[in-house]
């Protein structure tokens, strides 16, 4: 037996859950469904996916084919691959020599998928990544005996960001080979973008150490450049060759294009990388939905995504204005300030005893119908190699529901607050 009384079956280990995959599971536990009204998922992990103001009409049915009926190739699509090379062209790549071709892209079924694909593909090196960061990369950096996890934490008073030198130090001193990273943060939602971006690119050309960038986030940003109305990021408009510039980076449709149900991913990187990739893609996985795929492809217009990307910034600029607010007279703090994504690092230490663990608060949070995320789950920790544990006195905070959920919610966390003043 288990120390906690599961059977234990020969030749299994216990895989632990992702943060969010734990919370959900103790709050059903607790009776939540997703269409109770009286319940708030504050700690969810995906936007909203009806309608909003300003974006394109959402896809109600999609049609068949009798080809959709066949496996896909494992790199995805033709046409679709096309498409993705084709919009980042267009989007961040005008006028540069060096431009993506189909055989740059991979197309994967989700986030996950996409990001167990490369790291199956790594060999034996050092990887680099952040505390705190996503926390589906625990277990994936724990599996993969190939690479070594190496963190690189990031210091608060920083505002939760690192220096160009100083993460040249960490790649050279450490002998990395890879760093991988949210960006925008998911918890922190802090952004690199513009020089900030480009030196980041060039350093990892400079020091041969590939840089593996989640996107996912890229269109949820809110502190836009002067004159833009609309404001997008890639670390793929900083590359100076397409096929030798180390630099992977990883998107699809979960977040920027809220249809996370549709489990549509891709990776952008050079062709070698993409050939190992399938390759790992092909035992993996057997490769993405087919059907699904040929309907993402109007998705991938640059008007449609321009005009999507408006309207959530606009839409989800306002419900962040009114979660700030709200958590402030709480006296929960927002740290930092936040650039992107749609969750807030809510540090809860000038809350009333017990409040101030992220977990307590998750805890009696169930008991008013209120869901949130402990931040001890951010405390990337691959094998529990250290024993100290981080971000007790931290939450994740997620605006992704719809505005009266969000109300609901944060109604249900006064009163958990108001139990213990």
């Amino acid at each position: 037996m288990t120390s906690n009384n599961k059977q234990q079956i020969p030749g299994f280990r216990e895989v632990p859950k992702t943060g969010v995959i734990y919370v959900m599971t103790e709050a059903m536990k607790h009776g939540y469904t997703g269409s109770d009204p009286a319940w708030s998922n504050l700690g969810q992990g995906s936007p909203e996916t009806g309608p909003i103001p300003g974006a394109p009409p959402r896809i109600e049915s999609i049609s068949l084919s009798p080809g959709d009926h066949n496996y896909a190739d494992i790199e995805g699509q033709m046409q679709l691959r096309r498409k993705v090379a084709d919009f980042y062209n267009k989007v961040y790549r005008k006028g540069k020599a060096s431009q993506y071709t189909y055989e740059n892209v991979s197309i994967s079924g989700g986030g996950r998928s996409a990001l167990t694909r490369v790291a199956t593909a790594l060999g034996n090196i050092n990887v680099g990544h952040f505390l705190p960061d996503y926390t589906a990369y625990e277990e994936l950096l724990s599996v993969f005996r190939a690479f070594i996890p190496i963190p690189i934490l990031l210091n608060r008073d920083a505002g939760y960001k690192i220096s160009v030198e100083d993460l040249r130090k960490e790649i050279l001193g450490r002998g990395l080979q890879a760093v991988l990273l949210s960006n925008p943060c998911n918890p922190t939602g802090q952004v690199i973008r513009g020089d900030y971006l480009k030196d980041w690119v060039r350093l990892a050309r400079e020091t041969a150490s590939t840089l593996i960038l989640d996107e996912f986030y890229s269109h949820f940003v809110y502190d836009k450049e002067s004159g833009k109305d609309c404001q997008m990021l890639s670390g793929a408009e900083f590359v100076e060759d397409v096929n030798s510039d180390p630099l992977v980076i990883l998107n699809g449709l979960t977040k920027n294009w809220r249809y996370p149900g549709w489990r549509i991913s891709w990776t952008l990187a050079p062709k070698t990388v993409i050939d190992v990739i399938a390759s790992a893609g092909s035992f993996l996985d057997g490769g993405a939905n087919n059907p699904i795929q040929r309907h993402t492809i109007p998705l991938l217009e640059p008007e449609y995504v321009y005009q999507e990307a408006k309207a959530i910034q606009e839409h989800f600029g306002k419900k962040k204005k009114y979660m700030a607010e709200r958590l402030a007279a709480m006296n929960i703090e927002i740290e930092p300030e936040l650039g992107g994504t749609f969750y807030f690092w809510a540090n809860l230490a000038k809350l009333p005893e017990p409040l101030r663990d992220g977990q307590r608060l998750f805890l009696e949070g169930l008991k008013e119908k209120v869901i949130t995320v402990p931040g001890v789950f951010f405390d990337v920790n691959p094998d529990r190699r250290r024993s100290l544990r981080r971000y007790e006195t931290y939450s994740r905070i997620s605006f992704g529901a719809e505005m009266e959920k969000l109300e609901t919610g944060l109604d249900s966390l006064e009163r958990v607050i108001g139990k213990f003043s």
